[in-house]
């Protein structure tokens, strides 16, 4: 199982992310439709870009899945974050309370 605070890199992509909040669905994490490894590995050449995975991420967001795991993005790329073939979402940032 993938731990907090492991970094991971795209093999299609320049997307770069933190583990912000393990969970079991990170071992099938994903980016432009092609496997992340960890930062620094030698990645698959022969990889490319899936075409419907490529909306890109955003530098410094943070990227949830349904269960309960997180992503910071460190280095943003155009690959789409996913799990398998279900793309994160991006966590909202929380209103902050409203001072009367």
């Amino acid at each position: 199982m993938i731990k907090n605070g492991t970094r991971l890199q795209s093999q299609v992509c320049d997307t770069q992310v933190i583990v912000v909040r393990s969970a079991d669905s990170l071992d099938d994490l994903r980016a432009g439709g092609a496997p992340m490894v960890p930062i620094g590995s030698e990645g698959d050449t022969s990889l490319t870009i899936d075409d419907s995975m490529s909306d890109g991420t955003l530098m410094g967001k943070r990227y949830v899945d349904d269960g309960g795991a997180e992503v910071l993005v460190t280095k943003a790329g155009k690959g789409t974050l996913s799990i398998g073939s279900t793309p994160l979402s991006l966590k909202e940032a929380k209103p902050l309370p409203a001072s009367d």
